[in-house]
């Protein structure tokens, strides 16, 4: 009796101190604190070396996952945008340019001073047509906040993007000046409310219209976005920075009859290509800054080279049927970034999704695109030990999300997934970090 006693005793203390063990204590002591009681918490923890889950919380229920839509948008543009962005497809005749828009959201944004296209476009004198007959979307997504559209977090998703779909205001009150970068001919007027302090640029909700609130400051800058109207608005803004007219169309002319192709498609032979930039140069700060914009259009440029049109709804449906169909719950995904809240996921699509990226794309790319400890919107978490997480964050209110890969201290990955919705703990970061150091440093 004595040693059956001794053995049992043995057995309790050794479960207590093992790794699952703690997990699971830390998991309840971090997650169950006032402004997460009422809340609904997902967790998901996954070992790829013994094809385990090692800790599971509501695990296969479905989360708005907020900005973690991104990774299955970054797994889309890694696997079929090859290893460059086509800047543009184009046709030339003895008298004209015909542009056939790829989606690329690279072209003419402030933080790619390399712009191939547009080099390109100077370079010629010809009439420049765009067409839009690639674009079957709609410029903001579906269960977008439509109040945010003046907000630079969420500019129109558009065939053809210039700037990045934003025009930036600046108030130099030293030289007295307001300007905007690029210059617009578009409407623009001062507002009479001499109560405002800061410097603030409201556009008008269905026109390209905007109103210019005086501040009191230096220096000032405000990006907003601007209505696209498909390729309209981006032929507008072209006119003078390729230095010559520039005309939308909706089709391109035929290519020979022979080639039995839809004039204009991605698969028309007779058009040419331009590369703007290397995939993973757009991914990096899609990841790293959580770029809505960057990510709506990286599904859209898939869609396009894919099935031949720019459509969320075809290029989703086709993913999940095909690539995506052994998920462990089909998600309902509508967008690229996550703006939307119709985005359902649960913590094991995230951990199924990473592990097989880490799969097919090896884990050293991922680390390079993904933000680490200090770095990105982790740039105030994980600083302690920095280089062993790298995670995709999520947040809209009530709503806060971590997905990524976890190196512990014994060098063993481990791939998580961790989402949040409805609390009110204005601390759930500062939880989830204290839970996965806590791993790392058990497991």
């Amino acid at each position: 009796m004595k040693y059956c006693l001794f053995f049992l005793m043995v057995t309790l203390a050794a479960q207590a101190c093992s790794p699952s063990h703690f997990i699971s204590s830390s998991a309840e002591k971090e997650f169950t604190q006032p402004g997460l009681v009422s809340g609904q918490i997902g967790i998901c923890l996954y070992d790829p070396a013994k094809a385990a889950y090692i800790y599971e919380r509501q695990s296969s229920k479905f989360f708005i996952p907020a900005s973690n839509t991104k990774l299955f948008s970054l797994y889309a543009g890694m696997k079929y945008l090859g290893d460059s962005l086509v800047g543009i497809r184009y046709k030339e005749t003895d008298t004209a340019l015909f542009l056939v828009p790829s989606g690329d959201p690279s072209f003419l944004h402030p933080d790619f001073p390399s712009q191939p296209v547009i080099d390109f476009l100077k370079r010629g004198h010809k009439t420049v047509y765009i067409t839009d007959a690639n674009w079957h979307e709609r410029p903001l997504g579906r269960g977008w906040a439509w109040d945010d559209y003046n907000d630079d977090y969420m500019p129109e998703r558009s065939p053809l993007p210039v700037y990045g779909n934003l025009i930036r205001w600046v108030e130099d009150s030293v030289s007295a000046s307001f300007y905007s970068i690029p210059d617009i001919n578009w409407d623009v007027r001062f507002s009479t409310d001499t109560m405002k302090k800061s410097f603030y640029v409201e556009r008008d909700l269905n026109r390209n219209a905007f109103e210019i609130t005086e501040g009191k400051g230096k220096y000032k800058v405000q990006d907003v976005p601007f209505i696209t109207d498909g390729v309209a608005s981006a032929a507008i803004l072209l006119k003078d920075t390729a230095g010559r007219q520039v005309f939308t169309r909706h089709q391109l002319p035929a290519p020979d009859h022979r080639s039995g192709t839809i004039p204009g498609g991605v698969h028309d032979p007779t058009l040419h290509v331009i590369h703007s930039r290397p995939v993973d140069s757009l991914f990096r700060p899609m990841m790293h800054h959580s770029d809505n914009f960057f990510a709506e259009q990286t599904l859209l440029m898939v869609s396009n080279e894919r099935l031949g049109r720019m459509s969320d709804a075809r290029i989703i449906d086709t993913l999940l049927n095909a690539d995506l169909k052994d998920l462990p719950q089909r998600p309902y995904w509508v967008d690229g970034s996550g703006l939307s809240r119709n985005d359902l996921f649960t913590p094991r699509d995230f951990v199924w999704l990473l592990n097989k990226m880490k799969d097919e794309f090896g884990l050293p790319r991922l680390k390079r695109i993904l933000p680490t400890g200090g770095t990105g919107t982790l740039a105030n978490y994980y600083k302690k030990d920095s280089g062993y997480i790298y995670a995709k964050t999520g947040s809209l209110s009530g709503v806060v999300a971590l997905s990524g890969y976890l190196v512990t201290k014994k060098d063993h990955l481990l791939i998580f997934s961790i989402l949040v919705n409805n609390h009110s703990d204005p601390a759930v970061r500062r939880k989830m970090e204290r839970f996965l150091e806590g791993v790392r440093e058990k497991y």
